[in-house]
């Protein structure tokens, strides 16, 4: 997803503020859906992250109190600046935050759980999500025996963060997606990973590949316990083809403004027991998108 400089994170602070006063006046007003704490995933804005505290700072101004974050252990780079987790918790709450959700990269579950299940005990993390299964069990084109593998893989995972006290998600990214002998790898999943171990993060833009989030929480009660949101204009034209022969993705637009039914959404999520949701997008959008969830009367 698109990112900022630090320069364009500086000029935008101004509006961030006018979102958020322009979401508290707002005509029927009933803050945060579900009862539950508006989120936001720290990827699309990874690059903000090297002031820590401003970019706390900045969400706690829009009306974000959950940050989803991504291990430093196993995604680097820019997310280096989170590396010390009790510093992290201290920073968050400053700013009356938490972090009670984090992504980890299969490559550290694999290599150095425990690690990375310490550095989650420091910030507060109590649950601990993959992106995708497909590191190395066949990317987005899997075989039936790579996504049984995948499965057993990932429960034995669980098991160990469950001893720690973790709770182990999986999110849906292009492995998730794919197909095999005509059933989805995710519905797949849904049966192979042990309900008592893993749960279900929904990607919310998975629309575009035909996941309707509504219909799979009611599908699966008590299986999913966060989502992403995001939003798409399904009507617009489809974009060419990328390199590679890879589908064109619509571009994003801030939740509300899309096509994506987010009442029937977060009733459906209710019914199910959805505990969090973040919205995942670029700084601009997710202004735009916590203003709406503001404003959303579910």
């Amino acid at each position: 997803m698109a990112s900022i400089s630090r320069r364009e994170f500086i000029e935008t602070t101004a509006a961030a503020g006018a979102a958020g006063l322009l979401a508290a006046h707002a005509p029927g007003l009933r803050a945060n859906p579900l009862g539950l704490p508006i989120g936001s995933q720290v990827y699309p804005t990874r690059s903000m992250l090297s002031d820590f505290p401003a970019y706390v700072k900045l969400m706690a101004g829009i009306g974000v109190t959950r940050l989803e974050l991504c291990s430093p252990i196993g995604y680097k780079g820019d997310f280096a600046v989170l590396a010390h987790g009790k510093e992290v918790r201290t920073i968050l709450a400053d700013h009356g935050m938490k972090a009670e959700s984090s992504h980890f990269s299969m490559a550290e579950l694999r290599n150095t759980q425990q690690q990375s299940i310490e550095w989650a005990q420091e910030v507060g993390i109590t649950q601990m999500v993959s992106a995708t299964l497909g590191d190395g069990n066949g990317g987005s084109t899997p075989t039936l025996d790579q996504v049984k593998r995948a499965s057993e893989e990932y429960n034995a995972i669980a098991a160990a963060a469950a001893k720690a006290g973790m709770q182990q998600g999986l999110h849906n990214e292009g492995f998730e997606s794919a197909t095999v002998d005509g059933r989805r790898v995710y519905d797949l999943l849904l049966e192979l990973l042990d309900p008592k171990l893993v749960t279900f993060q929904f990607q919310m833009s998975t629309i575009a590949a035909g996941f309707v989030g509504a219909d799979y929480f009611l599908s699966h009660p008590g299986r999913f316990t966060s989502m992403h949101l995001q939003d798409l204009d399904m009507n617009a034209p489809v974009p060419p083809p990328l390199a590679a022969g890879r589908v064109g993705r619509r571009p994003q637009v801030a939740v509300g403004q899309g096509t994506i039914d987010w009442v029937k959404t977060f009733q459906a999520a209710k019914a199910a027991g959805i505990q969090s949701y973040y919205v995942e997008q670029a700084w601009e959008l997710t202004q735009l998108s916590v203003a709406y969830l503001k404003t959303l009367v579910v």
